[in-house]
C-alpha cells in the first residue's frame, strides 16, 4: 500500500479531499507508483506496475484515473508523439519542479530538461507577457517538449534525412 508520510497519510489526501474526490485504492496506488518511479509511463505501463499490488483493477479504472488526476493537476498528460499519452507526478515533495523536456524522434528517449538558465526565464517570460497581452490570456503554466536526435542516436548515423 501507499506510503505514510512522517506525520501521518501521504500528501495527496490533502488534494484528493481538496477537491471533493474519496481516495480509492486505485487513486493511492497510481500516485504512489508515480512518486516512486522517475519517468514518463504510458497508462499501460502504469497499469502493469498497479496490477502487482491490486490485482483486480481495470485498465479502464487506470484510464479514468489518470484523466482526474490529469484534469485536477496532480499528474502531467504528455504527448511525445509516439501515439499515446504519457504521464508523470505533477506536485508533491518527489516532483522535479518545473521542467520541459528533449525528445528523441529516432529512439523516444525522454530527457527532463531543468537546468533552465536566468537568460532562458526572462526569455519564457517575455513570451508569457507578449501572449497574455495579444490574447487577454491569463497564463498559469507552460510546458515545452523539443523533438530532435538524441547523442546516441547521432553517434550511430542515424541522423534526420
Amino acid at each position: 500500500m501507499p506510503r505514510r508520510g512522517p506525520m501521518g497519510p501521504p500528501w495527496w489526501h490533502h488534494w484528493l479531499r481538496n477537491c471533493g474526490c474519496r481516495i480509492t485504492a486505485p487513486r493511492e496506488i497510481i500516485l504512489d507508483i508515480l512518486s516512486r518511479s522517475p519517468g514518463h509511463f504510458s497508462a499501460d505501463e502504469i497499469f502493469f506496475m498497479v496490477r502487482q499490488m491490486y490485482p483486480q483493477i481495470g485498465l479502464a479504472t487506470v484510464y479514468r484515473t489518470l484523466e482526474l488526476l490529469s484534469n485536477m493537476g496532480l499528474v502531467h498528460k504528455l504527448d511525445f508523439g509516439e501515439g499515446k499519452a504519457r504521464y508523470e507526478l505533477a506536485q508533491g515533495p518527489e516532483t522535479k519542479g518545473h521542467h520541459h523536456h528533449l525528445i528523441c524522434i529516432r529512439c523516444h528517449k525522454v530527457i527532463d530538461y531543468e537546468e533552465i538558465s536566468e537568460k532562458e526565464k526572462e526569455l519564457l517570460k517575455e513570451v508569457e507577457e507578449n501572449l497574455e497581452k495579444k490574447y487577454g490570456f491569463k497564463i498559469t503554466d507552460h510546458m515545452f517538449n523539443f523533438y530532435g536526435i538524441c547523442k546516441e542516436c547521432q553517434e550511430k548515423g542515424d541522423e534526420v534525412k
